[in-house]
């Protein structure tokens, strides 16, 4: 179910299809990395929008979409959006999923009145969920997708536990834990296989980034 993925760090990831490319929130683009079809991004915080990673994969026939405080910044075929919305872009059918913090000690990291993203993507034959930075708000168990991609390193999102409980609530076929191992204070490869573990029955496959973590 992740032919075609790369994980480079944190949140950022490359969809390579047969005919499409698509990046989510592009940071520490290293190896191949090929003009894309469509640039998703999920808010404004640096490890999820970088201007100059994003110039290095776009082209002219590039569409880029983007909540509206990302979008006023970038240039070329941009699409300003905020939660709730379905659309197509490049070919590419989305869906717009709200992502905010609800725990209290978290609030002031990803304001609701943001209106930063999460993205339901149908890829190729599969949908795919990238929840963004979020924490468990119960909106999201609605979700319905084959693959989900979930924050799970803490501090300014949901944790092991909390992104466990999820996606058990969601039913995705599999489970890719994401946002760890990677700024400080921001979890650590142990907090991946603690999500494992704790998503049991769900299955879970931890990915290999191309860059190396910085957390240990």
């Amino acid at each position: 179910m992740l032919e075609g993925f790369t994980w480079y760090r944190q949140s950022a990831f490359k969809w390579k299809g047969d005919t499409k490319i698509v990046y989510i929130d592009p940071w520490g683009l290293i190896g191949d990395r090929p003009l894309a079809d469509l640039i998703l991004i999920t808010h404004a915080h640096f490890d999820h929008f970088q201007p100059d990673e994003i110039k290095k994969v776009q082209g002219p026939k590039t569409t880029i979409v983007a909540p509206a405080d990302c979008a006023k910044e970038l240039s070329g075929n941009v699409k300003s959006v905020g939660p709730g919305e379905k659309l197509e872009a490049s070919g590419i059918k989305l869906e717009t999923i709200p992502a905010y913090n609800s725990v209290e000690g978290r609030l002031d990291f990803h304001p609701k009145k943001n209106n930063w993203v999460g993205y339901l993507m149908q890829l190729g034959a599969r949908t795919y969920y990238h929840a963004g930075d979020t924490d468990n708000n119960a909106e999201l168990h609605r979700i319905r997708t084959d693959v989900a991609f979930v924050p799970i390193g803490g501090t300014y999102t949901m944790d092991a536990r909390e992104a466990a409980t999820l996606v058990k609530a969601m039913k995705p076929t599999a489970a890719v834990p994401m946002h760890f191992g990677f700024v400080q204070g921001v979890g650590t490869p142990a907090d991946a296989e603690r999500f494992k573990r704790e998503a049991a029955p769900i299955a879970v496959t931890v990915m290999r980034p191309t860059n190396e973590f910085e957390n240990k």
